[in-house]
Formats: structure tokens, C-alpha cells, sequence
């Protein structure tokens, strides 16, 4: 079954309030005391540590979301949950990230979010919602339809002379740190690099600093991020027309078999295709 248009509009409305009510949550709590958890995941702490506003943020989003999986028949894939694989089965589903950006959350730094988008079953996004709790800023695309910043139509702002790379703080520590910045800032000049951000907020940054990137080498230990990570912010960059690939420059397999990691691809985020074939022979 295809959804039409007044149908995914319905959906966005309903991901857009539940992404709006739990990032109100999630900002009242920023400042208490919450428990922190681990779990059995990636090779990074990012994707090890998980708090219960995580599972709060992600009951919240799911209260508001269940009524449609049975209506229109969605399947349901959430980050703290275990995998149905009704991904597999269903023609659409709802891939959830009730809090990106944990680690500075728990920092009480900028750069986390509630990320929520509606996947068909060929990895293609068809809705992408991110909520900033911290500015109350929300992000939201539908597939045709365009991409709005608080429910205005936006688009990404003229390039301005400075490059920002953004990247995830374990990026700091890759061996080849040092020689890629070195490679940017011989083509670009002085760079900016924002290094705090949980992988919605990050993609974001990167439509508001234009000219920026934002990439993650592939690599064998699992992590990388996860389809989660990466789905909303996916869409808002195809409705663009930026780019949201692998590390290739392909498209992002956002409902792989195999895992729902990504460290098998790595990806890459550019506001233009023409900027990440300039990034790419530097890397």
C-alpha cells in the first residue's frame, strides 16, 4: 500500500507532536537527577550509554505513534527497543530515536535531540522530524514536499566564506585526525570544528554553517551510528537537494538486513554534491 499525500501529512503532524511533547520532557530533565544505564552495543560510549530519560522520551513518542501502526499499517523500529523486524514486513515504518545525543545530554551541553522519521520498506525516508530541546527549534521534511524550520519553508542559507567541519568526538582520536584537518584547512583556510553533537544535531549544523560536512569513515567494529541516527535528517537533506550518503557518495541503506549499524558504509553529509567531491579527494 502507498500512502498519499494527506496521509503522510496526517503522520508528520502526529511524529511532530510527539517529537515536540518529548523534547519538552527532555529539557525539564535536563538539570535533575536522572539514572544513567549501559547496554551492549557500538565500539564507542556514545552508543553504549542510554539514561532513563531515553526510555521516558521514547514512551512518550510511542503513545503517540501506536494508534497509527495499526490504521495504516506501519512497522516500528525505536533505539531502545528490541528489533521486530517488522521493517521487513510492513510497507513503511517508524524509525525512532527518542534521544539522540545522549553523552551531552548527560553533559548538559548542546547537541541533542529527538529524531523521528516514517522509512519505506526500500530505505527511502518519507517523513523527517527533529526536535532541538535546547532551542526549541524543529526541523521537519515530507517526501515531495519540501523541508520547513518551525513550520516555515526553509532552505539552506547562501555559503559564507568559512568551512565548518562537524564530526563526533571520537572522531578527535582517529589516527587520521590530524592529517585530514591539516588536508581542509590547506584547501579551505582556518576551519571550525564542532565536535559535541549527537548525529541528528550534527547533520543539522551542517545545513546552518553552509559551506560544511559532516562524515564517518567506515570501519570493521560495529557502530558507526545506526539507522536512526540517520533517517530524519536523510530526508530533510534529499528534500534539499544536499547530500546524505554513504562514504561513497551513495545512497544510505537506512533498513539493512544484517544490522541497523552502519560502520559498514560510513556516511556523509554535505549542503552540496559539488562540495563533497571537493572534501572527498582530500580524505
Amino acid at each position: 500500500m502507498k500512502l498519499t499525500t494527506d496521509q503522510l501529512q496526517t503522520l508528520a503532524k502526529l511524529a511532530i507532536d510527539a517529537a515536540t511533547k518529548a523534547g519538552e520532557m527532555i529539557q525539564a530533565r535536563c538539570k535533575e537527577t536522572f539514572d544513567i544505564y549501559n547496554k551492549e552495543a557500538g565500539s564507542s560510549k556514545a552508543s553504549q550509554v542510554f539514561t532513563e530519560v531515553d526510555l521516558l522520551s521514547e514512551q512518550i513518542i510511542i503513545n503517540h505513534l501506536s494508534p497509527t501502526l495499526e490504521k495504516f499499517d506501519l512497522g516500528l523500529l525505536s533505539e531502545e527497543r528490541t528489533d521486530d523486524n517488522s521493517r521487513f514486513e510492513k510497507d513503511y515504518f517508524w524509525c525512532i530515536d527518542p534521544l539522540d545525543g545522549t553523552l551531552p545530554f548527560i553533559e548538559q551541553q548542546i547537541g541533542y535531540s529527538v529524531s523521528i522519521a516514517l522509512v519505506a520498506q526500500n530505505g527511502i525516508p518519507q517523513i523527517g522530524v527533529i526536535f532541538d530541546p535546547c532551542t526549541n527549534t524543529l526541523y521537519h521534511a515530507i517526501k515531495g514536499g519540501g523541508v520547513f524550520k518551525n513550520k516555515q519553508p526553509w532552505l539552506i542559507n547562501d555559503p559564507s566564506s568559512d568551512f565548518t567541519l562537524v564530526c563526533d568526538r571520537s572522531f578527535l582520536q582517529h589516527k587520521r585526525y590530524d592529517h585530514i584537518t591539516d588536508q581542509l584547512k590547506s584547501n579551505f583556510g582556518d576551519i571550525a570544528i564542532i565536535s559535541q553533537g549527537g548525529a541528528a544535531m550534527n547533520a543539522m549544523w551542517v545545513l546552518e554553517r553552509n559551506p560544511a560536512c559532516y562524515f564517518k569513515i567506515p570501519k570493521k567494529e560495529d557502530g558507526g551510528g545506526s539507522l536512526w541516527d540517520f533517517a530524519a535528517s536523510a530526508c530533510i537533506y534529499n528534500e534539499l537537494g544536499a547530500l546524505a550518503s554513504d562514504f561513497d557518495g551513495q545512497p544510505l541503506d537506512l533498513n539493512r538486513y544484517d544490522s541497523t549499524f552502519m560502520n559498514h558504509e560510513g556516511i556523509f553529509y554535505t549542503t552540496n554534491k559539488d562540495l563533497f567531491t571537493e572534501v572527498k579527494q582530500l580524505l
